[in-house]
């Protein structure tokens, strides 16, 4: 039957999200339709994945905001939800060890539903395992989101670890959307580690550009003007409730060093 062998995929979008925009959530919808029409994958699930204030990135508001708000702006989404596990560490963590760690909750979640099955269905389950035909319940494939200024950032001495790079993509895969003027496919064919690994890069094109940019949006904000449809409208009056970004916010971590170039090269802060 169709759709027995498609791959169940959930797609897991890791950054500041500071604020959330619209075009955060476009990735999500691009991602699933891109995906689905290869006729391989049925996209079950979407995370957002809010880093931890310990990133230290300059103008990086509180984790408690930035949740907030991710949730703010998928309460109407029937599929893309919001995760804390990561921003509530009191340390940065690597993008690797989040991806680990929602694969192993995705496998824990499969493995309560096969526990559920096996007590509900006993006398079935009991004689489908004396047959041939029993169909093991398999994990979903984690899949990491992301735009081509992810895929760029590769290559930004100390900003990953190789090792990491080649995990993402040789076990789990990306799935990267262009934006203007970038060149995925270039930037993947001049990467020895990409082309490796070109296979597992899924590239959608999004062919209604629309370049909203969080730093952009922040600058706006600063200046008191109008941010609206760039942004949920929920999370634009959260934003005016909370008076959430201004000159003070925005040289937060000014003078501190990004906390993968410190943990990669030693350095800290002056």
């Amino acid at each position: 039957m169709e759709g027995q062998n498609m791959s169940k995929v959930v797609l897991l979008a890791c950054g500041s999200f500071n604020p959330i925009t619209n075009m955060h959530l476009r990735m999500f919808e691009l991602a699933r339709d891109h995906l689905e029409d290869t006729g391989r994958y049925s996209v079950i699930k979407g995370i957002i994945s809010p880093v931890s204030d310990g990133y230290k990135k300059k103008g990086l508001i509180e984790a408690c905001h930035r949740v907030e708000m991710a949730r703010l702006a998928t309460e109407n989404s029937q599929w893309i939800t919001v995760d804390s596990w990561e921003c509530l560490q009191p340390e940065w963590v690597e993008t690797l060890k989040v991806i680990r760690h929602h694969y192993e909750e995705q496998m824990a979640a499969e493995q309560n539903e096969d526990d559920v099955d096996t007590v509900r269905y006993a006398k079935k389950r009991r004689y489908l395992e004396g047959t041939t035909h029993l169909k093991i319940r398999e994990c979903p494939q984690l899949m990491m989101l992301c735009g081509a200024d992810v895929l760029e950032s590769f290559v930004i001495p100390n900003l990953w670890k190789q090792d990491d790079i080649a995990e993402i993509l040789g076990r789990y895969g990306l799935v990267c959307i262009t934006r203007s003027g970038s060149d995925p496919y270039k930037f993947i064919h001049q990467s020895d580690l990409l082309w490796k690994y070109r296979k597992n890069i899924h590239v959608v094109p999004e062919w209604v550009t629309n370049e909203i940019s969080a730093t952009h949006v922040r600058q706006a904000l600063r200046r008191g003007q109008s941010v609206r449809y760039l942004l949920p409208d929920d999370v634009v009056q959260y934003i005016q409730e909370h008076q959430l970004y201004n000159s003070d916010t925005e040289q937060k971590n000014a003078d501190v060093i990004l906390a993968p170039l410190q943990r990669y090269t030693g350095a800290s802060s002056s």
